[in-house]
């Protein structure tokens, strides 16, 4: 079976990297499609026989090299012959149907799977003005549409014209690996110089707007406990106006700007509690790591984070911009340890739902369903994540 990924930017392509290694394991050829300027496809694809097809495909719904992508990507698939295009990210899944929905007539089968809608509930009107029109229009030209929350696929059921709607627990989650992960509790401290007596609070992020960090900067600084640390694994723009925040609220000390980590199990186990004060999500992965890691989270009461966090069963929702609500939830997780292990445990439970191994059962029933019986069948296959 010959399959093409199509992203929008290379990188996006590192969250599916188990199912597609397993797919590549059963027999199928997968190939990808992207933009690699801004961001490069992971070279594990490379290595493991992918094609990588460059597109000039951009985030911006405005720009000219949209145009060109739809016709590259329509080239390539009527050349390459594949079985099924599967899309990722806006930009990406609009141009891949708009080039595909012919080609459709001649089999092939298109899937997209919606990381969270532009559009949803509290979205700005512009979103729903911009957005919501071009979805509906492009979904008649879908075979499958796969949302990953519930807000999203209720939404995709009542309003969108795919041929079938399904939902996903996400991209998965390997919850052994974050279950299992050895760190001691003065791992991070000792790196940053950290009282043992102190609090670690800890988020995982790209340094932008929509993560909102600054609301948790603002909520340290109100929770005035200088045992009280806060550390954001990631990179970004926003870093040297998130620096001048808790320079201005004299807490600069105690938030720990980590740049890009690629020891997150080992941070979480070191950290106490788990802060996510995003925005907009769709289903964050950061979100299911901290849950299976065992932390206690506070997160911000949006779509996405909804489905994994039960309010007062594994932690807090707060709304996004409620400084109060943050510094309270965190305050009080501080001071009550039983409450976080209590929490922490319902997190590893609830996690398991959303799993690496459930979440490649279900997309290979669907890809089977798309295509037939043309898809290879489950072997019994060992591999490595080399």
């Amino acid at each position: 079976m010959k399959i093409l990924y199509v992203t929008t930017i290379g990188l996006t392509m590192c969250f599916f990297k188990d199912f597609i290694h397993k797919l590549i394991k059963d027999g199928n050829q997968i190939d990808i499609a992207s933009n690699e300027n801004e961001a490069p496809v992971p070279d594990y694809y490379r290595e493991w026989g992918c094609k990588i097809n460059p597109l000039s495909c951009s985030r911006s719904p405005f720009s000219k090299g949209n145009l060109t992508a739809v016709a590259q990507i329509k080239k390539l698939v009527e050349e390459k012959d594949y079985d099924m295009v599967h899309c990722h990210t806006p930009i990406a899944a609009a141009c891949t149907r708009i080039a595909c929905r012919k080609l459709r007539k001649k089999g092939v089968r298109v899937l997209y799977t919606a990381h969270g809608f532009h559009f949803y509930k509290g979205a700005p009107l512009i979103n729903w003005l911009l957005y919501y029109p071009v979805e509906k229009l492009l979904s008649n030209y879908t075979d499958v549409l796969i949302t990953i929350n519930r807000e999203d696929y209720e939404l995709a059921q009542r309003k969108m014209n795919a041929k079938k709607v399904c939902l996903v627990p996400g991209v998965g989650v390997d919850t052994e690996k974050y279950g299992q992960a050895i760190a001691e509790k003065s791992y991070l401290k000792k790196e940053l110089s950290i009282p043992d007596s102190a609090t670690v609070l800890l988020s995982v992020g790209e340094l932008n707007d929509n993560k909102n960090h600054a609301v948790l900067i603002r909520a340290l600084a109100k929770a005035n406990a200088p045992l009280m640390h806060y550390c954001i694994a990631g990179t970004g723009a926003l870093k040297p106006a998130l620096e001048l925040l808790a320079e201005s609220l004299n807490i600069s000390k105690q938030v720990h700007f980590l740049g890009y980590r690629n020891d997150i199990p080992a941070l979480c186990k070191a950290s106490d509690i788990f802060c996510f004060s995003s925005k907009r999500e769709g289903l964050p992965v950061s979100l299911m790591e901290a849950m299976a890691a065992g932390l206690p989270c506070v997160a911000s009461d949006i779509r996405g984070n909804r489905d994994l966090i039960i309010d007062g069963e594994g932690g807090f929702l707060v709304p996004p911009e409620d400084v109060d609500g943050f510094t309270e939830a965190i305050v009080r997780l501080t001071a009550d340890r039983e409450m976080c292990e209590r929490m922490g445990a319902a997190n590893r439970e609830n996690v398991r739902t959303y799993d690496i191994a459930n979440v490649m059962s279900e997309m290979r029933e669907i890809y089977k369903e798309a295509l037939g019986d043309s898809l290879n069948k489950d072997k019994d296959v060992v591999y490595s994540d080399n």
